[in-house]
């Protein structure tokens, strides 16, 4: 197993003097990358191929990973599927290809973001601080916990649980969940969701992503994701949370 990333949310995040891992076989892009990172008070960790990339982000434990898509002997997709089943890192996807179903596939792989060769390293650390913002713990006002049925959410722990069991969430599905939490009954269209998970326009993305997201977080939360319980469909629009689950059939 890698690790969970609850360092961000354990009072020790400092989103300009931290560790990012960059994993590019391209060894003068990977130096670029670093030298614009550490310009910015960031540690830069290189790795030049997959299975070393993994290794470092096990060592350091990092804020966030700019990953490459064409590694040598294992691929950025295999990467970022591993990183997403043990750990819910920030991940920025770094390719030579531009096409909409990368981006898709990409994005809902449970990438943070998606930047294309060729890029302006300034961009791309602009694309780090801004995904490093969205995962940072707030502390301006108090926090409350959320809870509908056996679903409950902390935003302090940066945590959500059923049944008092961790849910190990990517970050998307967490913001997906929370901002569903935070208003039972709503009907949010997808492009609400769209740019609550992607705000200010960072990435590219079409209506489908929130479908499959929305696939992958009833995976982990409903008894039956065919008869869902919690997340429910409205047709045309998108999708709501539902105050009253049914916890007999959710059992």
């Amino acid at each position: 197993m890698l690790f969970l990333a609850g360092h961000l949310h354990e009072g020790r995040f400092d989103m300009n003097h931290g560790t990012i891992v960059i994993i590019e076989d391209d060894r003068r892009t990977a130096d670029l990358i670093a030298l614009y990172l550490e310009r910015e008070g960031f540690k830069a960790i290189k790795a030049f191929d997959g299975q070393k990339g993994l290794a470092q982000v096990t060592a350091h434990k990092p804020l966030l990973v700019i990953l490459d898509l064409m590694l040598p002997k294992l691929d950025g997709w295999e990467v970022c599927r591993t990183l997403r089943r043990d750990s819910d890192i920030p991940v920025i996807m770094l390719t030579a290809r531009g096409d909409e179903t990368d981006r898709v596939a990409g994005l809902t792989l449970g990438a943070d973001d998606y930047v294309v060769k060729p890029f302006s390293p300034s961009e791309l650390v602009a694309r780090v601080k801004a995904v490093l913002r969205r995962v940072a713990p707030s502390t301006k006002r108090p926090v409350q916990v959320l809870g509908i049925g056996s679903i409950k959410l902390d935003p302090r722990k940066h945590q959500a649980t059923k049944a008092g069991a961790t849910l190990q969430l990517t970050p998307h599905e967490y913001t997906l969940l929370k901002k569903l939490m935070a208003a039972p009954g709503r009907v949010f269209s997808r492009t609400e969701l769209i740019n609550a998970l992607y705000p200010d326009g960072e990435a590219f993305v079409i209506d489908r992503v929130i479908d499959v997201h929305v696939g992958k977080l009833r995976q982990k939360i409903e008894a039956d994701p065919t008869r869902p319980q919690y997340i429910l469909t409205i047709r045309g629009v998108g999708y709501t949370l539902n105050e009253t689950p049914d916890e007999q059939e959710d059992s």
